[in-house]
């Protein structure tokens, strides 16, 4: 049998190497936010007739030319998608038309300008609701888990495996937008907060088997069964998160552009999910049980059967 308990301060230790860079990150380049957080102007242009193939970079130097700054996304189709900084009306017209001299007629999909008020309160309530989430999962499991000793404990522990998550994804978002230009928008909460559901999903299904052999085997230690119960769970786990992930690496692949960034943010977090509910979950609760937060070197050698 796996013991995968024994080694958890390894597993713990690889989650900071994970997390630390981008951390780092974060602190010194911020996330790139989208105008869906701060303030701006998405255009959405479709060239059916183009002239010349649709690059980002003479796109945005069409953008220069007229005076303002601006990120390009192309997609297919021959479309275009740019996000500057608030223009007016009189704005967005100039440069449609520089645009339509260089590539030929284009209809306008979308255009749209965000006040900084309004992104101001977006970033409020993403914040909330990452919170309020938090709290309800905490007083959730602690309720279901009720009839366990401790029974706080596996609702703490479900949130810190949920944050590991959270700060994983957050971090390759501040690592991405850095490397590729990627940007924070609201579908990034979206994404945020499914990884956040998927890692509480799998940490619950652990936690559960850890329940039922607590009551089978009572004189077992508690590291012993923890163990037992999350090598009775791994191949579920496994399976299970495998196949999203292999229907999200198809998407990334070949599902478009426009929603390349949301996949990818969710193939990360699918995936810290399941590492952080089998090697960080369960282990804490062990860690918790023996009491090693003082003294993490401590090892109490489990009683015999």
């Amino acid at each position: 049998m796996f013991d995968i308990v024994k080694r958890r301060y390894w597993y713990f230790a690889l989650s900071l190497l994970i997390i630390v860079p981008g951390i780092i990150a974060l602190f010194i380049w911020k996330l790139p936010l989208s105008i869906d957080f701060t303030s701006g102007t998405l255009l959405e242009l479709q060239f059916a007739e183009a002239t010349q193939p649709l690059e980002p970079a003479r796109v945005r130097e069409v953008y220069v030319e007229q005076g303002f700054e601006g990120t390009v996304q192309s997609s297919g189709e021959n479309i275009v998608i740019i996000r500057s900084k608030p223009l007016e009306e009189a704005d967005k017209q100039a440069i449609i038309t520089a645009l339509e001299g260089v590539y030929g007629p284009a209809t306008v999909l979308n255009a749209e300008t965000v006040g900084p008020s309004v992104g101001t309160e977006v970033a409020q309530r993403a914040v909330l609701a990452v919170g309020v989430a938090a709290i309800f999962i905490l007083l959730y499991i602690s309720f279901a888990f009720r009839r366990v000793d401790h029974a706080l404990r596996y609702g703490v522990c479900a949130i810190v495996a949920m944050l590991h998550d959270v700060l994983v994804v957050v971090g390759a978002a501040a690592i991405f937008g850095k490397l590729f230009g990627w940007e924070v928008d609201a579908l990034f909460l979206t994404g945020l907060l499914t990884v956040a559901s998927f890692s509480v999903h799998d940490t619950i299904v652990v936690f559960d088997r850890i329940r039922e052999n607590l009551a089978l085997h009572r004189r077992l230690d508690y590291e012993t069964v923890v163990n037992h119960s999350i090598v009775q769970t791994l191949d579920r786990s496994i399976n299970t998160q495998l196949t999203v992930m292999l229907t999200l690496l198809a998407l990334a692949l070949f599902g478009g552009v426009t929603i390349r960034h949301f996949v990818v943010i969710l193939l990360i977090g699918v995936l810290s999910g399941t590492y952080s509910s089998i090697f960080n979950a369960a282990p804490l609760l062990v860690v918790w049980e023996n009491g090693e937060w003082l003294n993490p070197f401590r090892r109490e050698k489990p009683a015999p059967a």
